[in-house]
């Protein structure tokens, strides 16, 4: 039998989606699972974005532009400067996805064995991504006790050696919620200068800011343009993640363009997807309102419930809507495997995300897990108290 390829096998498995086959099962014997392991959020996507799928009239279903359209880009430009990012079209490349934002710009900024430098825990595709590009990731570990809050300054300057090229943030964060300072990103800002870095700064989540301070871009800092790579995607903003829609934005013209030789090999990002985002810029006010709120709402309500939880603790996250919580176990990856293969109560179990997964070397974390409040708050009571149950019924409790 011919043996596959070291880089698939050292790639690592989803710690969110790892697990679904044992949800199936569950599933399948009649038990319901209430999914806080994904960010998959149960708010209806906008109408504006709906409509336009309704009323496709096209009798050819064409390539796009590998850049993407140039109206999206367009549009895309005026919603960053909303925020207060100047950037123009030309700064805009559509993806296939955020996911694939981060593959690109790994593949056009860096070369195999560079190294990069990531807070952890991340996301756990940063790793994944980087194992394909053959990158190397130099964690820096944060601590659920001190909120995640960035390390001291000297710790990621440790991490810096001759073959570092740069510094990846996802802010707000997923997996914690954390969202950086302005000091902190000044912090960030300074390093890039000094040992000229690139900046890949992930902002999914801008939408979700849960603080008074402004919301800090990478593009928002001063002295580093041409340094940053900044990921986005309409997934979670307009609840469209199967649309499959992201960007890359940049200033730095030689990244654009190692970028979209890339862009050109897969030849166009999906033009359906691309026709849902466009329609889905002009969404009210109102819209994002709404959903902001109802985020804050089921933060509130499930921070509150889970450290009402005896052993449970979860610091508050200040943005997106994730956060990372520590639980009176052994050992997350078999509890969260255990909730589905043995438990229930009253018929329903829960699917969490083992925080070990988003740390590049194992043995981190091994009693936290991330949950997602996705799900709306009548859900969120129902699993809140299996959690609970499960808590008092799991056999290697450590409290």
């Amino acid at each position: 039998m011919a043996n596959p390829s070291q880089r698939g096998l050292r790639m690592p498995e989803s710690p969110i989606r790892k697990l679904s086959p044992l949800a199936e099962k569950a599933k399948a014997r009649g038990i319901k699972v209430y999914h806080l392991n994904i960010g998959q959020p149960d708010i209806p996507t906008p109408e504006v974005g709906l409509e336009a799928v309704r009323n496709i009239d096209r009798k050819i279903l064409e390539y796009s532009p590998s850049y993407g359209f140039h109206s999206l880009r367009q549009k895309m430009a005026l919603y960053y400067q909303r925020f207060n990012i100047d950037v123009g079209v030309d700064d805009i490349i559509v993806t296939a996805g955020g996911s694939e934002a981060i593959l690109f710009a790994f593949l056009s900024c860096l070369d195999p064995g560079d190294e990069i430098i990531v807070p952890e825990p991340a996301y756990a595709n940063y790793t994944a991504f980087a194992n394909v590009a053959g990158v190397v990731v130099r964690p820096v570990v944060t601590s659920i006790d001190e909120g995640f809050c960035l390390p001291p300054i000297s710790k990621i300057e440790e991490q810096i050696t001759e073959r570092t090229r740069g510094i990846l943030i996802c802010n707000p964060n997923n997996p914690t919620g954390y969202l950086y300072t302005r000091r902190e990103m000044n912090q960030i800002r300074d390093i890039v200068k000094k040992h000229d870095l690139y900046l890949f700064s992930d902002e999914v989540y801008r939408e979700f800011c849960y603080t008074g301070a402004p919301y800090i871009s990478a593009f928002h800092l001063d002295g580093i343009d041409d340094n940053v790579v900044l990921v986005d995607s309409v997934s979670k903003r307009y609840s469209e993640c199967g649309i499959r829609i992201g960007a890359l934005v940049t200033k730095n013209k030689l990244v654009r363009q190692n970028a979209m030789k890339l862009c050109q090999a897969r030849l166009s990002p999906p033009l359906l997807g691309q026709i849902v985002a466009e329609a889905s810029l002009d969404v009210s006010k109102d819209y994002l309102l709404d959903v902001y709120d109802e985020y804050v709402e089921r933060r509130k309500f499930l921070i509150d419930g889970l450290n009402r939880i005896h052993g449970v603790y979860s610091p508050i996250p200040m943005g997106a809507f994730y956060t990372v919580a520590k639980l009176p176990i052994d050992n997350a990856d078999k509890f969260c495997a255990w909730l589905l293969t043995d438990f229930e109560y009253e018929g329903n179990t829960v699917m969490l995300a083992p925080a070990s997964g988003f740390y590049t070397n194992p043995g981190k974390a091994c009693n936290e897990v991330r949950i997602a409040y996705v799900l709306d708050k009548e859900d969120l009571k129902v699993a809140l108290k299996v959690l609970e149950k499960a808590l008092e019924a799991y056999p290697n409790r450590t409290l």
